[in-house]
């Protein structure tokens, strides 16, 4: 099958396109990444978002930006396979995640009842009427109605890529929010242990944001955060969230480190008399610390990891790679290309990945990383108009 994944994380700053072909069965993969492109989010768009990521979002806004995402999908995905030189009708299914603006999974009171769930924008049935494609979308639902956190989805894809009989790995993605797949030598998928570890780049791009009063949106390259030092300080307060510590299954996102989380971190730093560059450096620290626990914690105690492979876009942040270095040693550390996938379109492909056993009604949750109570088939299907 030639499937089209499209992905936009937690950043909202892109949508990834992967055009993926895929063969075989559990096990028994053949795959090939054809081509993979990066669109930008439209500056208004990329702000009307990330204003509904908040609990009074309203609803209005949420109705009408669900359509414009899938329009904005459907024209990244029409790029992708035009510039791969296909034609729809070359092109099996279109696999779309969605842009999430917000993730309940353990539950919400709300009059005499709990309520869980998840809300990805960016509607279907757009991307399919205007790509004249089936569309895979909304992937979480169906492992949150087995009592499952809805994620991560992606440790099903990390064991069919990366799973080895001869050494242990870990697949640590570096988005806006931080999660690792650990794949224990010679394991089964039942023996994978996935979740999410904390912040990644969205602490420190919202961080980036405050410092330099909104003149920048990252810190390119780590500048700042390489010019400061580590206040330890403000460093192990932060290190005493409770997220941290809880065991997995678990997953977080803005919810717990967004915007809220880097205005406290940010005043609390002032506080303690830190500087511009002091606060990225302690904020990049932080994130490779809550890795490193979570290593300590939830993943060493069932073997040693000896090889890690980053993605995301921390990989691209120097200061952040040498700190995990570091603190990850003597795990050696390397990066998705190393085994034939781009960085840039591993998330994107990932969802390829599920649409396809979606397709032939297979399962491709790991109930052992979620805490679904069971296997479940993802994904709803939304057809282009006859």
């Amino acid at each position: 099958m030639l499937i089209i994944g499209l992905m936009s994380g937690t950043s909202v700053d892109s949508i990834d396109v992967a055009v993926m072909e895929i063969n075989g069965v559990p096990g028994s993969y053949q795959w090939k990444l054809i081509s993979h492109i990066s669109v930008d989010w439209p500056e208004y768009l990329h702000e009307s978002i990330l204003g509904l990521c908040r609990p009074d979002a309203p609803l209005q806004s949420v109705v009408a930006l669900h359509t414009l995402a899938g329009e904005k999908f459907a024209k990244a995905a029409v790029d992708a396979y035009t510039s791969a030189g296909l034609t729809i009708a070359q092109v099996d299914a279109i696999a779309s995640h969605g842009q999430t603006i917000w993730h309940e999974p353990n539950g919400l009171l709300i009059g005499g009842g709990m309520g869980r769930g998840t809300c990805q924008i960016g509607d279907a049935s757009v991307i399919a009427a205007r790509t004249g494609c089936k569309v895979i979308s909304d992937f979480r639902s169906a492992d949150m109605a087995l009592g499952g956190q809805g994620a991560p989805l992606v440790p099903f894809v990390d064991f069919a890529l990366f799973a080895s009989s001869e050494e242990t790995r870990a697949v640590q993605n570096i988005g806006g929010i931080a999660n690792v797949t650990y794949l224990i030598a010679g394991g089964t998928l039942q023996d994978v242990i996935a979740f999410d570890t904390g912040p990644g780049n969205m602490l420190l791009d919202a961080l980036a944001y405050r410092v330099t009063e909104g003149r920048l949106k990252m810190d390119l390259d780590g500048q700042l955060a390489g010019r400061g030092k580590v206040q330890t300080t403000i460093l192990n307060r932060y290190l005493e969230m409770v997220y941290l510590h809880l065991p997995p299954p678990k997953s977080t996102g803005r919810e717990l480190f967004g915007a809220e989380m880097a205005e406290w971190f940010y005043q609390d730093a002032l506080r303690l008399g830190c500087n511009s560059k002091d606060i990225l450096t302690t904020a990049t620290a932080f994130t490779v610390e809550t890795i490193g626990l979570a290593y300590e914690k939830w993943l060493s105690p069932h073997g040693k990891i000896q090889t890690v492979i980053l993605g995301g876009g921390g990989v691209r942040n120097p200061v952040l790679v040498e700190g995990l270095t570091k603190r990850l040693s003597p795990a050696r550390i390397t990066n998705h290309s190393e085994f034939g996938m781009a960085d840039a379109a591993k998330e994107a492909a990932a969802f390829a990945f599920l649409a396809y056993e979606t397709l032939h009604g297979r399962p491709s949750n790991v109930p052992s990383a979620t805490g679904a109570s069971g296997p479940a088939i993802l994904g709803k299907i939304s057809l282009p108009p006859c």
